[in-house]
């Protein structure tokens, strides 16, 4: 009998070796870093704030600088590991990621947390793509299946227990450090990914024919960041010279890297794809839905502790239940999408529009005396959406493209989910605290709640003029 298994093993085409597995738990681990790293500010931030300073608009930007750096630099990511090695750019990727995670934890003043979160996302973009690239080139077409399922349990799992443990970790004060294990944890687990990616990952061979728009890449960096630094910076400190200034200048390179992209040999956005209604209608719901619901995450973490003045524990366990929302929405959506397409994203919002009327609703009944428990149920609802929408809305946007159009269309679509990240955190947020000291604690949140359900309506009326289904399996 145990003959007969072995041959059983060894006959399956699917099964991983040692070696593979190993492989495997290397690309999950820097997905998991990124997964992280880009939450744990959500809770993190008002503790921060209160040891280093920085005020509110340090709170705006230790999300949006990550995202906005991940973000700009994504999809140039992927082509630098096309060009000059995916396994090379991987280890750049971990080594920088985990030197800025030192960086952000040993951070003794805003500016210089700021610089080390704009770096974390950097590498994290080089890092990142590198994963998913290596794994399709190291696994057979039968084993490839097996491999990316063990990321949604991982990835679901991580998505529940980071602001768990992020909350868990200020307020057990390690070492007097507060909030500074949550990053420097990174260098732990950076240099064991660092040291096992060295003696796992293959080596891959570089292709020099491979053309970067750099160009490209400086145009919308510099248009994102004139753009966020200006809204937040006038909404903070009053809209003076230099926000508006730096309004305009992101607004001109904006339409400069419109322009690139017409005539760029190698655009980081196929100019194709904007004639494509289905294409750029998917990605103005995505844009709109994920700056949105990013920014309700991040206020709601604001409103529990510095309104609620609950720990930040207390408040990690009270977005939980959005987290759990998403983790069983994606699992029981994703086999959905096949049959429901376009319907799937209807659903989705449909339930975080509910589900933030539902909040809106709890805030307005009980005023200062909401508490986490209270909430739960229109957390979880929204939640439950946010993973519906997750599973769903760049996929189905993909499905009137062309074969050639599917990289540059995927990597945009990457890329636009975390600049949505870093707009939303940075909208949101200024409009949460511009409204504490007009209308007050209560109507600050409610407001910006109704902001972020208007948003969702409008994605509603988008979403009909996305493709109906997603791309076949063998697109």
């Amino acid at each position: 009998m145990s003959n007969s298994n072995s041959m059983k093993k060894q006959a399956d085409p699917s099964r991983l070796t040692f070696r593979l597995r190993w492989i495997l738990a290397v690309v999950i681990i820097a997905d998991v870093l990124d997964l992280m790293d880009a939450n744990i500010t959500n809770i993190a931030a008002p503790s921060i704030v209160q040891n280093i300073g920085g005020g509110e608009s340090l709170i705006k930007w230790l999300g949006a600088s990550y995202a906005l750096a991940m973000g700009v630099l994504l999809v140039i990511g992927g082509r630098l590991g096309d060009r000059y090695g995916k396994r090379r750019m991987f280890l750049i990727g971990i080594t920088g990621f985990t030197l800025a995670s030192a960086l952000c934890g040993l951070s003794v003043s805003p500016s210089m947390l700021i610089a080390g979160r704009l770096i974390q996302g950097g590498f994290g973009a080089l890092l990142i793509p590198q994963g998913m690239s290596i794994l399709m080139a190291t696994f057979s077409r039968e084993q490839f299946p097996r491999a990316v399922s063990a990321f949604g349990p991982v990835m679901s799992i991580s998505s529940v227990i980071g602001p768990i443990l992020a909350g868990f970790i200020i307020q057990a004060n390690i070492g007097g450090l507060d909030w500074r294990p949550m990053f420097l944890i990174n260098i732990v687990l950076g240099l064991a990914g660092f040291i096992a990616a060295v003696k796992l990952l293959p080596h891959d061979q570089p292709n020099s024919d491979e053309k970067l728009d750099g160009i490209g890449t400086a145009l919308l960096g510099v248009s994102m960041l004139g753009l966020i630094f200006g809204l937040n910076e006038g909404s903070t400190e009053g809209w003076t010279i230099l926000p508006i200034a730096s309004f305009i200048v992101g607004a001109v390179m904006l339409a400069a890297f419109a322009l690139r992209q017409r005539y760029a040999d190698n655009p980081l956005i196929k100019p194709s794809l904007f004639k494509n209604k289905g294409f750029t209608s998917g990605l103005l719901v995505g844009l709109g839905f994920f700056a949105a619901v990013n920014g309700l995450a991040y206020v709601i973490s604001l409103f529990f502790q510095l309104v609620l003045h609950l720990t930040p524990y207390e408040a990690a366990l009270g977005l939980c239940p959005m987290a759990i929302g998403i983790v069983i929405a994606s699992m029981v959506c994703r086999p959905l999408l096949t049959k429901l397409g376009r319907t799937l994203i209807v659903i989705g919002l449909s339930a975080t529009l509910i589900g933030a009327l539902g909040l809106w609703l709890t805030v307005f009944l009980t005023g200062m005396g909401a508490t986490a428990l209270l909430t739960a149920p229109a957390i979880f609802v929204i939640g439950a959406g946010m993973g519906t929408c997750f599973s769903s809305i760049y996929d189905v946007a993909l499905g009137d493209i062309e074969h050639d159009e599917a990289g540059s269309a995927s990597g945009s679509l990457s890329a636009v989910q975390q600049l949505a990240a870093a707009i939303g955190s940075a909208v949101v947020t200024t409009i949460f605290f511009n409204l504490l000291n007009t209308v007050g604690d209560v109507g600050a949140m409610k407001t910006s709640i109704l902001i972020v359900a208007a948003i969702v309506l409008v994605c509603l009326g988008l979403v009909w003029l996305m493709p109906q289904s997603a791309p076949s399996e063998d697109f």
